[in-house]
Order: C-alpha cells, then structure tokens, then sequence
C-alpha cells in the first residue's frame, strides 16, 4: 500500500497511526500541501478530490477521505480492533470521532485558515483566537469521556479509534500554543500515547518531509 500524505495533515496522521496500529506496510508518498502539490496533474490522477491523505491499495484501487480509510482499513484488517464489539459503545465511539473529523478539524485546517488570513485579511492574532475558541468548544466535550477511561485507553489496555481521531488534533492544539490547561484528561492520554511506537512514528515530526528544523 502506498499512503499520499503530508507531515502536518492531522488527517493524514490520523491513517498513519492506525497503519501502525495494525502493524500494515505501506510507503509515504509526501504531498506538499504548502507549495499545491495536491492540485497537481499527478495527484489529481490518483485521487481526484485533491486532498490528503489517499491510500493506494495493491490492488491499484486509490480510497480517499481519512475516515473512510480508517473504517475500510478497521474491516479489512480487524486485528487488532479500533472500536469496541459491543454496539453501543461502538456507535459512541463512532460519534466521538465524528465529532472530532465533522466538527472541530474543518474549522481549523490549513484551507479555512489560509482563506482566514490571506483572502479576509484577518489578523494573525484573530486567526490564532478562532482557532483556540473551535478548539475549547470541541474539546470540552470530549474531556470528560476520557476522564471515565477504566484503564488509560477507549480500548481498555490500549488505544483505539478514539485516540487515532484526537491525538492528531492535540498535536495541532500544541502547534498553535492553545492553551489546554483545562483539559488535563485529553493532554495525559495525549503523553500516554506518546509512548507507544505507532503514535511517535506517525508523529509530524518523524516524517520524510519534515523540515529540519521541526524534528525532534
């Protein structure tokens, strides 16, 4: 399989990690979204919609849309699980993540902020304000449903659907220097997972196409 990605698309990130979850070879083809690779004739004939990330299949098929390559990756790879059996708590979590792709991750992409700053005109200091607001409002919802985790994970033991959808936005929160003082459930799942090797793989600053300076 080969993954079109670019090192800080939170929804590029979401597909690494869960490849690494499921422990799935694959190779990165970086797509710079900065310079408009994405718009290129190239990209464009693999994945039409001109966004990251796209998965190429061996097969030659090319899945775009970060959830849909998740729940397509979660059938045909099953083991291990990213969601729950019990239906219930599969459909919440489902509506986690939706929350997490739907309602907070649009507002806050490099697209709506571009258009913010550069077609609006909107100072930087406003922008970084939008940001943050989108931000707390999202994540309040969401603090509390960590904060019940039995065993330091969605998964009990491990990680799963949940955190695959939230620990990219956490990394963008950082990048932005919002303030998440006061969800202090989401930042200790958030130091959780940095200690499993397929959430600091999938790490922005361990791709190919990471500038130098942001490595770690």
């Amino acid at each position: 399989m080969k993954l079109y990605s670019y090192f800080r698309s939170t929804a590029a990130y979401r597909v690494r990690i869960a490849l690494g979850l499921k422990e799935l070879e694959h190779e990165t083809s970086p797509v710079n979204l900065v310079m408009g690779q994405q718009r290129g004739e190239e990209f464009l004939a693999e994945n039409p919609q001109g966004l990251v990330p796209a998965l190429k299949l061996d097969s030659g098929e090319v899945l775009a849309q970060s959830s849909a390559i998740l729940e397509w990756l979660e059938e045909a790879y099953p083991n291990p699980p990213l969601y729950p059996q019990e239906l219930l708590a599969k459909t919440r979590t489902r509506a986690l993540c939706q929350h997490i792709a739907c309602d907070i991750h649009p507002l806050n992409n490099l697209r709506v902020l571009r258009y913010l700053g550069e077609t609006l005109a909107i100072e930087q200091n406003q922008v970084d304000d939008w940001y943050a607001h989108w931000i707390h409002r999202g994540f309040s919802t969401i603090e509390e449903t960590v904060g019940s985790f039995k065993s330091g994970f969605s998964m009990g033991g491990h990680p799963g659907m949940l955190e695959v959808f939230l620990i990219p936005q956490v990394y963008n929160a950082y990048r932005f220097k919002v303030d998440l003082s006061a969800f202090p459930q989401i930042v200790a799942l958030d130091q959780r997972c940095q200690t499993i090797a397929a959430f600091t793989t999938a790490h922005p600053s361990r791709q190919a196409d990471t500038p130098q300076e942001e490595r770690a």
